[in-house]
């Protein structure tokens, strides 16, 4: 490709970079506040700007801020990243998404030479676990050269940008009240705006009456599978049902639905709390599912207790993973060892999980059974679902072979 400018005609030739910060960027802190926000610093001219930091990945603020506008290539970009500037944008806001766009297909056509060149060198195909790491990496560096162009934000999440968007109801719903100037990575900023789309939307759950609202930062019920199987499963005789890490509060919901009379929903991410609260009061629920913040179990013992952990044992680099990662497998093992003090004498736990993570060679074949056996528990009956969701079919995908091997149980489990 041609390194022509975004939003310039090819062949005009592009004007120099406007300015270069090597501010010194870090921690606003005070000796009272250990999570004290942090602030972006750069200079425009003569003048020194900062502004609030934010990004969900939890990096620190960038140490070198290069100031752009529609004059900058996709090639200077790519480049300028690669280095480890963050470039923040003063151009027509619709030129900014192309140069992202230009910019990561850079970065895919430079990946792609990559596998081509480690493919030759190496004298067999990767192992499903090296595929995965990979694959990671792979991921990780590409968000991180993204999240290099910056958007800035007024205290009321205002975009000073030529055919700039309004994104202040989406900024609002994602990050609360901040009231003061805002750095985000713009791919941050799609992903704020994209989410409160599908907030708007909602995801149709066939087992309830209304569409769940998922805010951000909360895992999605799009893959249906899995819910399928907890509206399917035959219920144990039990007057209160636990949901556990509930999130957007679509189990507990469902429990309700399949006429359970009483349900706590536990959770202890705040935004999940409120997104749970939000849609059982759409399905008509309140009266019936207590949203409480509690790490795993409440207090008690139940007849049943549901959790869908998160399905994969690696570390999360944002946030926003929390709900795909579970490092060491934590919260796997955690429920698995807390249900029997937790259940009543004849009361099931239900554990929701994929084995996607054996297809990778993430945890060893047997390790959930014998973890299982080793929390004092005994498999009563299990339900299994194949995916139905698009990359399990997608050929050209990094992880084809072991996503369309992957099969989601339903482990019905009770007291030895």
């Amino acid at each position: 490709m041609t390194d022509t400018p975004i939003g310039t005609s090819p062949g005009s030739e592009p004007a120099p970079i406007r300015d270069v910060a090597h501010a010194t960027a870090g921690m606003h802190t005070s000796s009272t506040e250990a999570n004290a926000p942090a602030y972006a610093h750069w200079h425009e001219g003569s003048l020194e700007h900062r502004a609030l930091w934010h990004p969900e990945s939890g990096r620190q603020p960038p140490k070198r801020i290069v100031v752009i506008d529609d004059t900058c290539t996709a090639d200077t970009a790519f480049r300028l990243a690669s280095q480890g500037s963050s470039m923040l944008w003063r151009g027509d806001f619709h030129n900014a998404r192309q140069l992202l766009n230009a910019v990561a297909r850079r970065i895919d056509q430079h990946r792609s030479k990559h596998q081509a060149r480690q493919r030759k060198d190496e004298a067999a195909p990767p192992s499903p676990q090296e595929a995965f790491n990979q694959h990671r990496l792979a991921q990780s560096q590409r968000a991180n050269l993204l999240n290099a162009i910056l958007i800035e934000l007024d205290g009321g999440f205002g975009i000073d940008l030529h055919r700039a968007p309004d994104v202040r109801q989406a900024c609002q719903a994602a990050l609360g009240h901040i009231g003061e100037p805002l750095l985000l990575p713009l791919r941050a900023l799609q992903g704020m705006v994209g989410s409160f789309e599908w907030r708007n939307k909602g995801v149709a759950v066939p087992a309830l009456p209304e569409r769940i609202h998922v805010h951000y930062g909360v895992f999605s019920p799009l893959r249906g599978e899995y819910i399928d199987l907890v509206a399917q499963a035959p219920l144990p005789p039990a007057d209160v049902a636990v949901d556990i890490g509930t999130g957007s509060g679509v189990l507990a919901a469902v429990l309700a639905a399949r006429g359970i009379g009483k349900a706590i929903a536990t959770d202890m991410d705040e935004r999940a709390l409120a997104c749970a609260r939000e849609n059982i009061a759409r399905q008509g629920l309140e009266s019936r599912i207590d949203i409480v913040r509690a790490d795993l179990f409440p207090q008690g013992r139940y007849g049943l207790i549901v959790c869908n952990p998160p399905w994969l044992p690696a570390r999360p680099t944002s946030s926003l993973e929390h709900a795909i990662y579970d490092p060491g497998s934590t919260m796997l093992k955690g429920y698995l060892n807390g249900l029997a003090a937790h259940l009543n004498e004849h009361g099931e736990g239900w554990l929701i999980m994929s084995d996607l993570a054996e297809h990778l060679g993430l945890r060893p074949a047997g390790f959930l059974e014998e973890t299982i056996r080793n929390a004092g528990l005994r498999v009563l009956g299990r339900l299994a679902a194949k995916p139905r969701h698009a990359k399990a079919f997608d050929a050209s995908d990094a992880l084809h072979e072991a996503r369309s091997a992957e099969i989601t149980s339903l482990w019905r489990l009770g007291i030895l």
